[in-house]
């Protein structure tokens, strides 16, 4: 916890400053409302790879000013945190931009900027932004997924999270198609990780909404998964256990990648880059990178 009591929470912001995120799990990316000070207070220790501060859509206009000032308030008092920390701002030409400009002297790892559309509004937000921040965006827009092959201008912009309801809305498409196995949703989900991944950026999965429903959105993980997925948006801790197991590179995975990796550094070394091998068949150099993949996302 970040403060022992919030009967009396100090009126003054702090001067901690929290080191740098230092692991690079993403599966699990659990937005979190700053207006809900108990679990603002527990976000040094939560087990999310990634914790979101959402100033956006579920905060209310007359709060916001309340739910930066909460963040600021519980960002500089913090040590340290087991979570990749995020703060989701509104629109640049809605406050966003001001939002970054405050919160760039507070400790914590990247802005994500809703609604983003065009490479302008990302060089606004990186020229805006602390240069030791990433820079994340929410896309929710069609322009933003026609264009996001083409969005990484800047290697700070390093991740994208597919705001699938906004992005139907803004298609002209219904919210209700967002159902397992639609051949619509497969092909944004795919379009989405291709270009992104095209781009260099990392993609994550969006939010389920129905937070009881556990077994449909584990099905929702596990499907996207095997699309090549590795990173999903989360509501809260229910989600984040299965995120987090779904989206866990396993024994197997991990031991297969190290003796592909061993046996094939051993045999480059005598010049041979194609082999048999008795446990796993047939190596050869893209054998071998995909063994690497899966080592480097551990």
């Amino acid at each position: 916890m970040i403060f022992n009591t919030l009967e009396t929470l100090p009126q003054s912001y702090g001067s901690k400053q929290k080191a740098p995120c230092s692991h690079k799990k993403r599966r699990s990316n659990m937005m979190l409302n700053p207006l809900n000070l108990k679990h603002l207070n527990r976000m040094d220790t939560h087990d999310a790879d990634m914790i979101t501060l959402n100033l956006e859509d579920a905060i209310a206009p007359s709060r916001k000013k309340e739910a930066l000032h909460n963040i600021a308030l519980f960002l500089s008092h913090m040590e340290h945190a087991n979570s990749f920390i995020i703060v989701r701002t509104n629109p640049l030409d809605e406050g966003g931009a001001e939002e970054i400009t405050f919160l760039n002297d507070f400790s914590f790892d990247a802005v994500r900027v809703a609604k983003v559309r065009t490479q302008t509004q990302i060089a606004q937000a990186l020229t805006l932004l602390a240069k030791n921040k990433a820079l994340h965006i929410s896309l929710e827009t069609k322009e933003a997924f026609e264009n996001l092959s083409t969005l990484r201008i800047d290697p700070r912009l390093t991740t994208a999270n597919l705001g699938i309801l906004d992005l139907l809305t803004s298609l002209g498409l219904p919210q209700s198609l967002v159902t397992l196995n639609n051949p619509t949703i497969d092909y944004i989900l795919s379009k989405f990780l291709v270009d992104a991944k095209t781009a260099g950026i990392h993609p994550i999965s969006f939010m389920f909404q129905e937070y009881d429903d556990t077994e449909t959105f584990k099905k929702w993980c596990e499907h996207e998964k095997m699309m090549g997925f590795e990173s999903k948006a989360c509501m809260g801790p229910k989600q984040v256990h299965i995120a987090n197991d779904i989206f866990t590179i396993n024994s197997y995975e991990i031991a297969r990648a190290m003796h592909i990796k061993a046996a094939f550094e051993a045999n480059a070394a005598k010049g041979i880059n194609g082999f048999m091998d008795d446990t796993y068949g047939f190596i050869d150099e893209p054998i071998y990178r995909d063994a690497l993949l899966v080592l480097n996302n551990i």
